[in-house]
């Protein structure tokens, strides 16, 4: 018994060693369950999954519900997320952020690697849900424990794509700009800004009605079940999927290096021996399982997920927007009507910028078959048959269907908000 007991702690203290960065954030949390302890329903013996259902159902933090609609943009990479983030980004009372658990796998997963380990997943699950929950609640200090170096007086110039959030780049988080009506591009936001001083930005989110974050660090929707049943965030998810293909053409030609025999095999006609089909096979499965549970309609979801196709926003941008905004319960305002006005009907040359939204959104959702052969797409089909079906996307039995843009790929489909 004695060295059963042994032989725990050092297991133990081994997984704090390793762990170390991640269990920061829960000694530093700043989003306490119980804001006014209490004994009974808070000792510190009591078991966690206990103490934090007892906490919720105690009424000594009604105080602290939020009146804010807190948003989740859940994506995959080249999904079209970052238009979609523009729709809230522009909004005058939107406070938007773009990809903050950048820093959470970059600081806990080693660079240019994907861990597929069960126990790395679900460190950076754990550490990016305290994350978003402190965003949701505004408190940006809590950034500082991933960003590398470390802020110095809560100021940073390692914010990742700072210039993509307007309230970043604008007054008062942007003092620079106090009194001058002036829209940033992405690019000149920290030349004019200067650093980034994480309390004024938190001031700002303060000031804001409403808090929207995108991310395609998440894989699936069930990832997010703490912080959707938490009562004190009014959390609602939009969940983004795409054409698996049109993912792929995407990703081959934003990350050349990273899809290099994706591109061989579409250069030459043959397969690669070596080529990693999880590339592709890892986006159907999470959307196929993250799909799943939204449509199943579970109670935990109820009122809080909303299913958007990239393809019916990029052909009806202004109605799919409309039908997202009257879901939040927030109204749309004409900033936002704008912006959709300038940016989906971009000429080719308006969509060089890799990350760039201006474009001809209903030419580029069908840009894809033109990108990828024949033998490319029916591997793809075949690899995310379920989940094609299941999201109403038609298989090309041939180059010629393939290739003929009369032919619509994809179904009418209504995917009703559950509410």
């Amino acid at each position: 018994m004695q060295c059963s007991w042994k032989a725990v702690l050092l297991l133990a203290l081994a997984s704090i060693a390793i762990q170390y960065t991640a269990i920061r954030t829960f000694t530093a949390k700043s989003f306490q369950s119980c804001p006014i302890p209490n004994p009974v329903n808070c000792s510190p013996g009591q078991d966690a999954d206990v103490a934090d259902r007892l906490c919720d159902e105690s009424p000594t933090f009604s105080y602290n519900l939020s009146r804010k609609t807190h948003v989740l943009i859940l994506a995959t990479t080249r999904s079209g997320s970052s238009f979609v983030g523009q729709l809230f980004n522009q909004h005058f009372d939107v406070f938007y952020l773009f990809e903050p658990l950048y820093h959470v796998q970059y600081t806990l997963i080693p660079k240019l690697t994907q861990s597929k380990s069960t126990t790395d997943r679900r460190v950076m699950l754990g550490a990016s849900r305290d994350l978003l929950r402190s965003l949701y609640d505004c408190d940006l200090y809590f950034l500082e424990n991933y960003i590398k170096p470390q802020p110095v007086n809560h100021t940073t110039d390692r914010l990742f794509r700072r210039g993509a959030s307007k309230a970043l780049c604008s007054p008062p988080v942007c003092e620079s700009l106090a009194g001058v009506d002036l829209h940033l591009e992405e690019g000149d936001c920290v030349k004019k800004c200067g650093t980034l001083n994480l309390t004024l930005a938190t001031e700002s989110c303060r000031e804001h009605g409403h808090v929207a974050i995108k991310t395609v660090r998440v894989p699936e929707v069930s990832d997010l079940r703490a912080l959707v049943e938490d009562p004190r965030l009014n959390l609602k998810v939009i969940q983004l999927v795409r054409d698996p293909r049109g993912i792929l053409a995407s990703r081959s030609e934003t990350f050349r290096d990273t899809y290099r025999l994706w591109r061989i095999w579409d250069g030459t006609g043959r397969k690669p021996y070596n080529l990693d089909v999880t590339q592709l096979t890892t986006v159907c499965e999470d959307f196929w399982n993250s799909v799943s549970t939204g449509l199943n309609r579970p109670p935990w979801l109820k009122g809080k997920y909303m299913l958007v196709r990239y393809e019916d926003l990029a052909r009806n941008p202004m109605k799919k927007t409309e039908e997202i905004y009257d879901f939040l319960g927030i109204p749309m305002d004409s900033n936002v009507e704008r912006w959709i006005q300038n940016n989906t009907r971009g000429d080719r040359s308006s969509s060089k910028h890799k990350y760039g939204t201006v474009r001809n959104s209903a030419a580029t959702a069908e840009k894809w078959r033109f990108r990828l052969s024949y033998e490319i797409v029916a591997f793809t089909q075949h690899a995310c048959q379920q989940v094609l079906a299941q999201l109403g996307y038609r298989t090309a039995g041939s180059e010629e269907e393939l290739k003929n843009l009369s032919i619509s790929l994809v179904e009418e489909r209504d995917f009703l908000p559950f509410s």
